[in-house]
């Protein structure tokens, strides 16, 4: 594309991309206006009024050079120049060997060029006096000094528009930045809201500003509310599912232990596995839900999971912990069902996994490493899908599973403004699975 080179350079706030589609019009039209109109227009007045004043000059000159001696010059030009206002001095010993202009004059160059196209024999155009032009002009009789105010040959105080120009363009800015802030202001709590609901906070959200940004309100409130209340039903659903069919089964283990234990040993193994599923479908469901935000140890999560992996006799260590032993705002118990979940898969296809934890100023990261199979990393992104089973990639002797267990961590993960992440294990040779969550104290 042929702007695409700008993108880069623009600015990637809404404030900062506002202030520059205020700002740079109004900058290039001043520039405008100044260049083309107010540079032309000062010119063409300024060659006007110079022409009409070397008439007079010209005269002078004139008169000058008619006359037969220096003292009958000095007062012929004298007693004209007064009625003119024009302080002549003949003859003059003070020549400038070079014009003078000041730098920041926007007319004095115009007005030493008229000067020396009407007016033959000009040696040299002082306008170091702002209020006052000086003149030196040859005469048969030496060099004629002739002096008169600045405003008769250009218009007084150019510089006044260009004033005006650019302190009522900063003002009319400022009160339109102040407007369009206020219709801005409704968008980035609607941003804001957006990003707390995709962490798993419910924030206050009002529709405000134009009929526009409040469709587009309206719009994420109903979004919303339709998700909770899929999300809602989704864990009545399950929930009533699982209670419903408790009871079938627990009348079906009770019935079954009135048989011979050798005829109903696989019976009973299949009511267990159907148990362990309505257990994982309710924990799916409840992801969401979470608990409430608390101030707590990162380590001290992980530390649990390991005296739980003790108790059980599992085949967990303690990798590392990394950073600050300080207090981040987490949901403690979606975290700890997120990492006994990945210990368990861990276990599950490993003989040994390792759980470790860092901490820093943007962001905490768990991670849970195992020497099973591994995954592809081809199917990774199938293997957080709910209800996946990679049964070539994970051998399933140690036990069935309805393929929820990574997809419940995403979940978790996403809650906290984070996500799951999978790789190999460098250490071990399995899988390496990262919850990272940003830290929502920070």
């Amino acid at each position: 594309m042929f702007f695409g080179w700008l993108k880069k350079y623009m600015p990637r706030g809404l404030y900062a991309r506002t202030a520059l589609i205020l700002v740079l019009p109004i900058i290039l039209l001043q520039l405008l206006v100044s260049v083309v109109f107010i540079q032309r227009y000062f010119d063409g007045v300024t060659q006007l009024m110079t022409s009409a004043t070397n008439i007079e000059l010209r005269f002078l000159v004139q008169t000058a050079d008619a006359q037969p001696d220096p003292d009958t010059a000095r007062a012929a030009v004298a007693r004209i120049g007064g009625p003119l206002e024009i302080e002549t001095v003949l003859p003059a010993a003070d020549v400038s060997p070079t014009d003078i202009k000041p730098f920041v004059d926007l007319t004095g160059a115009k007005v030493i060029e008229v000067l020396r196209t009407g007016v033959e024999g000009i040696r040299a155009v002082s306008l170091e006096r702002r209020s006052r032009v000086v003149i030196w002009a040859e005469t048969r009789h030496g060099p004629l000094r002739m002096e008169f105010a600045r405003r008769r040959v250009s218009a007084a105080n150019p510089h006044q528009l260009l004033v005006i120009m650019v302190v009522f363009g900063g003002l009319m800015t400022a009160i339109a930045y102040i407007f369009l802030r206020n219709q801005l202001r409704p968008i980035k709590r609607m941003a804001r809201a957006a990003t707390d609901y995709g962490k798993g906070r419910i924030t206050p959200f009002t529709p405000t500003g134009a009929v526009e940004v409040r469709a587009a309100g309206m719009a994420f409130l109903d979004m919303r509310n339709r998700i909770e209340r899929q999300t809602q039903s989704r864990t009545m659903m399950l929930s009533g599912v699982s209670h419903d069919l408790r009871t079938p089964l627990t009348r079906l283990r009770l019935g079954l232990s009135l048989l011979d234990p050798k005829d109903s040993e696989p019976l009973v193994n299949d009511v267990d596995d159907m148990e362990r599923l309505l257990d994982a479908f309710l924990d799916f469901a409840r992801t969401d839900a979470g608990d409430n935000m608390e101030s707590i140890v990162p380590s001290g999560i992980v530390q649990a999971v390991l005296q739980d992996a003790r108790r059980m006799e599992q085949n967990v260590t303690l990798a590392a912990v990394e950073g600050p032993d300080d207090p981040v705002s987490l949901r403690p118990l979606a975290i700890r069902r997120a990492l006994d979940n990945l210990v368990g898969n861990a276990l599950r296809y490993g003989d040994r996994a390792e759980i470790g934890v860092s901490v820093t100023d943007r962001a905490v990261r768990f991670w849970v490493e195992d020497d099973g199979p591994g995954i592809p990393p081809d199917r990774y992104d199938e293997a957080l899908s709910p209800f996946v089973r990679l049964d070539p990639a994970r051998n399933q002797d140690k036990g069935s599973g309805v393929g929820l267990g990574l997809s419940i961590v995403a979940d978790i993960a996403r809650a906290h403004g984070g996500v799951l992440r999978l790789g190999k294990s460098e250490k071990l040779g399995g899988l390496k699975a990262e919850v990272v969550l940003a830290r929502l104290d920070g």
